[in-house]
C-alpha cells in the first residue's frame, strides 16, 4: 500500500529558518543584557572581567553575549555567623547543636571555658566584597575565632563569665573590623554578641557553686551598701543636727555673757557716780531675788523699826483676844 506525500512537504523554507535564528538570536540577546536587582542587592558590572560599575536596584542593562557580566550582592540584609553551636531548623523548632572545636578556649588564668557567640555583619563596599578575597566565609570565620580567643586567652575564667563579657564583646567587634579592612573585605562586623560561656562539662557543678557563692557575695554587699546607704545619711545629719545646736548655745551664751558685761559696766559707771544709791539698789534687787519664790514672807530689821506691832483685829471670834482689845 502507497502513501501519497504531496511535494514539498517536510521540508522547511529557508525564510522560516532564518525566522527562527533570528528569534534564538533575540531571545539571547535579551537574555544577556538585561537583568534585574533587587532592592536589598547592588550589582557589580564586569566588562571582560575587568570593573566598570556598580548598579543600583532595578531593571539594568548590559552589553549581551557575555561581554558585560553583573554580580549581584546584599548589601542590606544583616548576615549573621554562628560559632560555638548551630542553630538546626526541623520544622517550626529551632535545637542548637554544639561545636567544641570552637568553643572550647584556655582562659588567662589557664582554665578551660566553653563560649559560643555571633558576629552580625553588612556589606558596605559590594566591589572589595565581589574581587578582594576569595574565601570570604572561611575568612570572616578564622577573624573572629581568633579575636575570640585572644580576647578570652587575656582574661580570667571569673571576669570572662562576670564583668568583662561586654568589654570583649566591644573589642571582638574593633579588632574584628580592623582587620577585615586591612583585607578589602568590603564587610562591617556590627555585633559581637555572647551566647553563652561555660565550664566544661567535667567541672560545671564546682562552677555553679562558685557562682553562686559569688552571687551570694555580691547580696550580701548590696545589703550592707543598703544599710550603710540607710544609717550614714541619718547619723550625718544627727551631727549637723548636734552642731548646730551647740552653735546656737555657744551663741547665747556669748551674747548673754556680754550682756552680763554690758550690764555690770553701765551698773559700775552708776556706782562710780552715786555709791551709796546704788548699794542701797543692789541691795533690793539681790533681797527680791531671793525671796521672789516666796508667799507669806514678812521681811523686817533687827530692830523693828520699820515695824509697828499692832493685834489682830480682823478676826471677830469671841476667843480672839484681838476682838476684846477692839471693843
Amino acid at each position: 500500500m502507497f502513501k501519497f506525500t504531496p511535494p514539498g512537504a517536510g521540508k522547511i523554507s529557508p525564510v522560516a529558518i532564518v525566522m527562527i535564528a533570528l528569534g534564538l538570536v533575540l531571545v539571547i540577546l535579551l537574555g544577556t543584557s538585561v537583568y534585574i536587582v533587587d532592592q536589598t542587592e547592588e550589582a557589580v558590572v564586569t566588562r571582560f572581567g575587568r570593573y566598570i560599575a556598580t548598579k543600583g536596584p532595578g531593571l539594568q542593562f548590559k552589553l549581551p553575549f557575555g561581554i558585560d557580566r553583573n554580580y549581584t550582592v546584599n548589601v542590606k540584609t544583616v548576615q549573621t555567623e554562628q560559632f560555638g553551636f548551630r542553630t538546626l531548623k526541623s520544622g517550626v523548632s529551632s535545637t542548637h547543636a554544639n561545636q567544641t572545636s570552637e568553643s572550647t578556649m584556655l582562659t588567662g588564668d589557664l582554665n578551660i571555658v566553653e563560649v559560643g557567640w555571633i558576629i552580625q555583619y553588612r556589606v558596605v563596599d559590594p566591589k572589595a566584597w565581589t574581587f578582594n578575597v576569595m574565601e570570604r566565609t572561611a575568612t570572616i570565620r578564622d577573624v573572629s575565632q581568633s579575636a575570640i580567643n585572644m580576647l578570652v586567652g587575656d582574661r580570667a575564667i571569673m571576669d570572662i563569665i562576670g564583668t568583662e563579657r561586654s568589654a570583649i564583646e566591644a573589642a571582638g567587634a574593633e579588632f574584628m573590623n580592623e582587620t577585615f579592612r586591612g583585607y578589602g573585605l568590603g564587610i562591617d562586623v556590627i555585633v559581637v554578641k555572647l551566647q553563652n560561656i561555660d565550664p566544661p562539662a567535667g567541672v560545671r557543678e564546682a562552677f555553679d557553686d562558685v557562682n553562686k557563692a559569688n552571687q551570694d557575695m555580691n547580696r550580701l554587699i548590696n545589703e550592707g551598701q543598703q544599710a550603710y546607704n540607710a544609717e550614714i545619711p541619718r547619723a550625718r545629719g544627727e551631727r549637723e543636727r548636734i552642731i548646730q545646736e551647740a552653735q546656737g548655745y555657744a551663741v547665747e551664751r556669748v551674747n548673754r555673757a556680754r550682756g552680763d558685761v554690758a550690764r555690770f559696766n553701765s551698773v559700775y559707771d552708776e556706782y562710780r557716780r552715786s555709791p551709796e544709791v546704788t548699794r542701797q539698789r543692789l541691795y533690793y534687787e539681790m533681797i527680791e531675788d531671793v525671796f521672789k519664790d516666796e508667799e507669806g514672807t514678812v521681811v523686817i530689821d533687827r530692830n523693828l523699826d520699820n515695824f509697828l506691832p499692832l493685834r489682830n483685829l480682823g478676826s471677830g471670834s469671841p476667843g480672839n483676844p484681838g476682838a476684846q482689845g477692839g471693843r
